[in-house]
C-alpha cells in the first residue's frame, strides 16, 4: 500500500498479523469462540484488504503524506486543477504559451487537471471531464488530444469511466464501467477501483505518463492516486459538487478489535482510549509493530561461501592429504572470547537486520509492480510469504516457534527478465 505513510503500514501490518494469529490459535485449539470481528465489533467501519485478509480500519483525518516526488508549480495559476502543463515543460514536451488555459477557458473546455507530479524523471498528470454516455468517450478524447497535442507523445494515456445508464426496467439505472491501460499495466483497473471508492460517476478520467526510463515500483500507484484525487476534486469544484462528495485515500490506522472487545466495559462508561486518542477506538500502534519487528530479527547469520568453507577445511591438511598437527614449540592463536556489546550496538544491529529484510522485500515488489495489478500483487504476496516463512512444528508445539529466514529466498522470487 504505497499510498500509506510508514506508520500506517506498520499499523495495518500488525492488524493482519494479529488476525492471522488468532485464526491459527483457534484452528489448533488454543483459542475458542468467535473473534471480535465475527461478533460485529468492527461493524460500520471501513475495511481494506491486505494479503488476502480484510481488516477494519480507522481513517486518520487531516493527515497527508508525500514521498520524494516533485509537484510542478505553475506561476500565476490560482486554481491547482486548471489546465495542467499548458505553459509548463513536462519531460521535454512544451505547450505553446498561446494555448495556456485561463480558468474561464478551462471551464468552457470542461476538463480539469491535476498538478503534474514528477518522480525519477517520470511525470504523471490526470484529467477529468463529465461523461453522460459511454459513446461520447472517443469524441472527448479526440478533443483533448487536439487541445493538447503534446499528449500524443506521452508514453501512456490510460483512461477509465463510470457512467450511470438506464436499464429500461421500471426506470432503474446501472453503473457502466470501462477502462484501458494503454501499456501501463493495471492502470485502468486501478483508476476504476479508486473511482468506486470515491463514489465518482458520470466522469471520464485520463491518466497521462511520460516514462523517464526508471521503474518506480509501488510508488507509481500512490502518485496516480494523488493525481486522480486532485483532478476529480477540481472537477467537483467547477460543478459546485465538492461538498457533496467525500474522497477516499486517507491515511489509515488498523483497528484493534480484540482490545475494543476486552475494553468494552470501559468504553461503555465513556472512558477515553489512550491507544487511539478517541473514545472506544483502540488501534494497533506502529511503535509496537516496529518493536516486534526489531525483536524478531535481533540476530543474523552471515551466509558462508562453500568455497571458503572447503578452503578452511583443506588448510589443516598436508600436501599428501594427511591431517597435520602443530609442531612442538609452535605458537597457535588463542581463541578470543567475543566482546560484550553495548545496548546501542545491539539496537543498531537490529535496525540493520530489519533494513536488510525490508530492502529485500522492496526489491521483490519493485520487480513485479510494473507488470502486475495491485490485486494480483496482493494475491501473490501471500503465496510468497508462505514459501519463505520458517518451518516450525505443526500444532500447539509449534506455537510461537521461530526459525531462520534466508534473504536469498526472498530475492529468488524477483521477476526474471523475459517473464
Amino acid at each position: 500500500m504505497p499510498e500509506q505513510p510508514p506508520s500506517s503500514r506498520l499499523s495495518l501490518a500488525q492488524a493482519v498479523v494479529s488476525a492471522n494469529s488468532r485464526s491459527k490459535a483457534v484452528s489448533i485449539g488454543l483459542e475458542k469462540g468467535l473473534s471480535a470481528d465475527e461478533e460485529g465489533w468492527g461493524h460500520g467501519q471501513p475495511r481494506v484488504r491486505v494479503l488476502g485478509r480484510e481488516v477494519t480500519v480507522l481513517k486518520r483525518g487531516g493527515y497527508t503524506w508525500k514521498g520524494e516526488e516533485d509537484v510542478v508549480k505553475r506561476e500565476g495559476d490560482e486554481h491547482p486543477s486548471a489546465s495542467a502543463a499548458s505553459s509548463a515543460t513536462i519531460s521535454g514536451h512544451t505547450q505553446d504559451s498561446a494555448t495556456a488555459a485561463t480558468p474561464e477557458r478551462q471551464e468552457e473546455a470542461t476538463w480539469s487537471a491535476s498538478q503534474p507530479i514528477t518522480l525519477k524523471e517520470s511525470t504523471f498528470i490526470v484529467r477529468a471531464i463529465p461523461l453522460t454516455k459511454p459513446a461520447e468517450r472517443g469524441a472527448k478524447m479526440q478533443a483533448l488530444f487536439a487541445r493538447y497535442p503534446a499528449l500524443k507523445d506521452a508514453s501512456h494515456n490510460a483512461w477509465a469511466y463510470r457512467v450511470n445508464t438506464p436499464t429500461n426496467l421500471f426506470g432503474a439505472t446501472t453503473i457502466r464501467e470501462d477502462s484501458f491501460d494503454d501499456g501501463e499495466s493495471g492502470c485502468g483497473n486501478f483508476l476504476i477501483k479508486n473511482m468506486r471508492e470515491m463514489e465518482t460517476v458520470d466522469m471520464l478520467v485520463v491518466m497521462t505518463r511520460w516514462y523517464g526510463g526508471i521503474m518506480l515500483g509501488p510508488d507509481r500507484w500512490r502518485i496516480m492516486r494523488d493525481c486522480l484525487k486532485d483532478a476529480v476534486a477540481g472537477r467537483l469544484r467547477i460543478t459546485g459538487r465538492a461538498a457533496q462528495q467525500q474522497l477516499g485515500g486517507e491515511a489509515l490506522w488498523g483497528l484493534d478489535l480484540e482490545a475494543m472487545k476486552s475494553n468494552s466495559t470501559a468504553a461503555a462508561s465513556g472512558a477515553r482510549s489512550y491507544e487511539a486518542g478517541v473514545v472506544g477506538m483502540p488501534i494497533h500502534r506502529p511503535e509496537a509493530a516496529m518493536a516486534y519487528l526489531l525483536k524478531s530479527f535481533a540476530t543474523r547469520m552471515e551466509a558462508v561461501d562453500e568455497n571458503d568453507e572447503l578452503a578452511a577445511q583443506d588448510g589443516s591438511k598436508g600436501e599428501d592429504g594427511t591431517e597435520t598437527t602443530p609442531r612442538k614449540g609452535s605458537v597457535s592463536k588463542a581463541k578470543t572470547t567475543p566482546k560484550r556489546r553495548t545496548t546501542k550496538a545491539l539496537d543498531l544491529e537490529k535496525q540493520e537486520n530489519v533494513g536488510r529484510l525490508l530492502g529485500a522485500l522492496r526489491l521483490l515488489f519493485d520487480s513485479w509492480a510494473d507488470h502486475l495489478s495491485m490485486a494480483e500483487l496482493d494475491r501473490r504476496a501471500w503465496n510468497w510469504y508462505v514459501s519463505v516463512r520458517p518451518e516450525v512444528e505443526s500444532g500447539p508445539s509449534g506455537w510461537g516457534a521461530k526459525g531462520p529466514l534466508k534473504l536469498q529466498d526472498i530475492l529468488n522470487l524477483r521477476r526474471q527478465a523475459g517473464n
